[in-house]
């Protein structure tokens, strides 16, 4: 419910906009652009053509530039720097904080990313190069190297006048992280205690030691599995000595839940979830022409082996009417099998431990839904067709394939998998690929022996 409130308000505002930018009036859409936070303004850039895109970025406030490319994707972000001069980019993103500065400035222009740098104090410096210094989709990467930390050995008092001194705290803060005089980790301690204990109570005594520390080199899906299973809003970042080097915040987290779901659901169509709406036609073409060719080779494939039953299609002309019918339900249901089993692999919850146990249930399952789907479809072929043998010939391809289904849905994954090939982007090509071979040559094999014979 909320994700279609949101997307009918994203529409709405769109709609807005687009009357708005051409009826030529700009005031209106200035002050519906700086009502909106950053992550929205991103949205709307991206949802409009290159031309709008270009008037309504000119119209965003300054200080919200930054934050704003921040929340779009790699090729809309490209386009909105080319129209920035480097004084307008380097004002942009001196205000950012270090993680989301990371994510940008391999997009920057070589020359604009010296002067970000030495615009920088030397502190801050030393903590980009830091965080760039990590792989990316790393831990390393996502942390924000701006802590507040606490010795273990002082009170409450201490800690509270020290806050009050600051004057204020890093965005996301809701634990303060205790550290030994060698900056290790040894727990965090809950803004809550702080203000809800006396002020002589010494900090050890307030120190929850049980939240782990996430290790430097994680990847960032087990970052989003473990804030997933414990709720956090932050969770500290340590190297292998167990030295506090920075913390990760919920909103980091949820940027890379939204990008897996985007990588999911393109890449089984074998489409870049950084590509931009409205991107150049012969960017798209060169984006999408590699998949298409490799969905020629399988339809192909599938072609050959109708090809060697050409005798059996011109003898039994209603074969070629049911063709598409065990093809099409084989491919549905291999594709369901893959979606959980690419959700399973994502979660960490399917290996080798459970492969199969997953197998034979999905076995079983396919079995049934072979026989109620081919049962079904037999019958609606023996009234439309009036044999009883094509029926059973039908019937029989349908559980077949079902089977076939279940076996490339569970297995090719993980073979996948195995092979460092994403299955989100390779495995719907493969298993479809599979129930359409083993489709088509189940029942037309079966019509030439049952039927021609």
């Amino acid at each position: 419910m909320a994700e279609a409130v949101r997307h009918d308000k994203t529409a709405r505002q769109l709609r807005l906009l687009s009357d708005a930018l051409d009826s030529g009036r700009l005031g209106p859409v200035r002050r519906l652009v700086n009502t909106l936070a950053p992550a929205e303004i991103g949205n709307l850039l991206e949802s409009l053509p290159p031309g709008k895109r270009e008037i309504v970025w000119g119209l965003v406030d300054p200080e919200d530039d930054g934050e704003v490319l921040v929340h779009v994707g790699d090729e809309v972000r490209e386009s909105l720097l080319a129209d920035m001069d480097p004084d307008e980019i380097i004002a942009a993103v001196e205000d950012l904080d270090i993680d989301d500065l990371a994510d940008l400035v391999e997009d920057l222009p070589d020359t604009v990313i010296d002067e970000v740098l030495k615009s920088m104090d030397r502190e801050n410096r030393e903590r980009l190069e830091q965080v760039l210094s990590y792989p990316e989709d790393s831990a390393g990467r996502l942390m924000n190297p701006d802590v507040v930390t606490v010795r273990a050995d002082v009170n409450v008092d201490v800690v509270l006048r020290y806050l009050r001194l600051r004057g204020e705290l890093p965005d996301h803060t809701d634990h303060l992280f205790v550290v030994s005089r060698r900056h290790q980790y040894l727990g965090r301690v809950s803004l809550a205690s702080l203000v809800t204990h006396e002020d002589t109570t010494p900090i050890n005594r307030l120190i929850d030691d049980e939240q782990p520390a996430i290790d430097v080199g994680e990847s960032d899906e087990e970052v989003a599995r473990q804030f997933s299973d414990h709720d956090w809003v932050s969770a500290p970042v340590v190297d292998d000595n167990n030295i506090l080097l920075g913390r990760i915040t919920i909103d980091d987290v949820v940027d890379i839940i939204r990008a897996q779901a985007e990588h999911q659901a393109l890449g089984a169509a074998g489409l870049d979830e950084e590509e931009d709406l409205f991107s150049p036609i012969r960017r798209a073409v060169r984006g999408r022409v590699v998949w298409l060719g490799i969905n020629l080779c399988t339809a192909f494939l599938a072609a050959s082996v109708i090809g060697q039953f050409e005798l059996t299609l011109e003898k039994i002309v209603a074969l070629a009417v049911l063709m598409p019918i065990v093809a099409g339900v084989g491919g549905n249901a291999a594709v369901q099998v893959l979606t959980l089993m690419v959700r399973g692999l994502a979660l960490g919850q399917v290996g080798a431990s459970n492969a199969r146990i997953l197998l034979w249930k999905e076995s079983r399952v396919a079995l049934i839904n072979g026989v109620l789907i081919g049962s079904l479809v037999g019958m609606i072929a023996y009234f439309w067709f009036h044999s009883f043998l094509l029926s059973v010939v039908i019937t029989l391809a349908l559980i077949i394939n079902f089977c076939a289904a279940a076996l490339a849905g569970v297995l090719l994954p993980l073979l996948l998998k195995r092979m460092n090939v994403d299955p989100a982007v390779a495995g719907t090509v493969v298993v479809t690929a599979v129930t359409d071979v083993i489709g088509f040559f189940s029942f037309l094999g079966l019509a030439t022996l049952i039927l021609l014979n």
